[in-house]
């Protein structure tokens, strides 16, 4: 169902600048910037380099702190999907956040502006303070999870053109259906992340994709088993991971990037631990990534991208082997990385997938 490149190999995507920045606070060659003006010409020049998605995440309030800019996920998308041609606009969304039939109708506007490349990464939520400010029940972990999950279901109908009336435990609608479905295909596509067992068990039953954060080859590749050993009907479903390459002519000059960019992290200890403080501690994710320390987003330098342009090329087509087919990408400085990440790595990539 999920629609690919022309090219062999995997898929790549970026992490939209949402906060303003992918890693440090403190680089000298990318200040923070979550502004509208930056998404969408870093957004443009992603499809013009060649890079199949982009995935806008979703905070109110940015969780390094209210003071600091925050991009809003789905006006955002609605003007990229206006503005871009061929990538693919995923939007992060948290059940407590939007009813299921308000959003749902959302969904399908943006499909219709996009002209069938909108899709839905579903987020349990874990920081506390956007929903505790405003009010709206943060529940326990696994209550959120049954929540979304009848949440998420409602969703997937109302989004396939589907009728729905429904009388359960959060919600009640009454025959509720929504014109126009989509032209292009069934339905958006449902992605989703998270490592608990409920997330897991939500996951199998109802979206296309898998995301992971930054893990090294063997974990992705052992859970990668593991779900394909659950249950599922309909498609199978593919897999994502999140990555921070540092890519450059020579080991010695990525190992120096790398090096460097930790030492910048080091500045912020503090304002990773006031937001470490914030999260919800049940959140597994986070216990996954303490065994595996990196920086970005998505814990990215823990897939261990990190070496010569040929070197992380071939790194990427072993996940693809193992079944990872997106590379969720973060660079900082952003643009500057990304231009080379998309010149270097991309075409290597494609031509070693040729040879398989």
């Amino acid at each position: 169902m999920t629609s690919r490149p022309t090219r062999p190999g995997p898929r790549f995507g970026i992490w939209a600048v949402v906060y303003g920045t992918s890693a440090s606070l403190q680089h000298p060659d990318d200040p923070l910037d979550a502004s509208w003006l930056r998404n969408r010409d870093l957004v443009l020049e992603a499809e013009t380099l060649g890079i199949d998605s982009v995935l806008v995440a979703q905070h109110i309030v940015n969780p390094f702190g209210d003071e600091f800019d925050q991009l809003e996920t789905l006006t955002a998308c609605g003007a990229l999907a206006a503005l871009t041609k061929r990538i693919e606009i995923i939007a992060a969304i948290k059940p407590y956040l939007l009813h299921p039939a308000v959003f749902a109708k959302m969904a399908l506007q943006l499909e219709e502006i996009s002209e069938g490349r909108f899709s839905l990464n579903f987020v349990n939520a874990w920081f506390l303070p956007e929903f505790q400010k405003a009010g709206i029940p943060f529940p326990p972990h696994d209550e959120r999870y049954i929540y979304g999950g009848e949440w998420l279901r409602i969703v997937k109908q109302l989004i396939s053109g589907e009728r729905v009336t429904i009388d359960g435990d959060n919600f009640k609608l009454d025959g509720f259906q929504f014109r126009p479905a989509s032209k292009w295909r069934s339905r958006p596509l449902l992605y989703s992340g998270g490592e608990s067992e409920l997330a897991l068990s939500l996951t199998a039953e109802l979206c296309d994709i898998w995301f992971m954060f930054g893990q090294p080859l063997e974990d992705v590749a052992k859970k990668i088993a593991g779900m394909r050993r659950r249950p599922r009907k309909g498609s199978p479903l593919e897999y994502g991971v999140s990555a921070f390459p540092f890519a450059r002519e020579t080991q010695s000059e990525a190992e120096e990037a790398l090096a460097y960019a930790f030492k910048l992290r080091e500045q912020d200890n503090d304002a990773y631990a006031s937001l470490a403080k914030n999260a919800d501690p049940e959140v597994v994710t986070f216990k996954v990534l303490t065994k595996v320390p990196g920086i970005g987003v998505g814990n990215g330098t823990g897939c261990g991208f990190t070496g010569s342009y040929d070197e992380v090329a071939r790194r990427i087509v072993e996940f693809y082997e193992v079944g990872v087919e997106m590379i969720l990408l973060e660079f900082q400085p952003f643009e500057r990385e990304m231009r080379r990440f998309a010149e270097e790595v991309m075409p290597r990539v494609e031509r070693l997938c040729s040879k398989k």
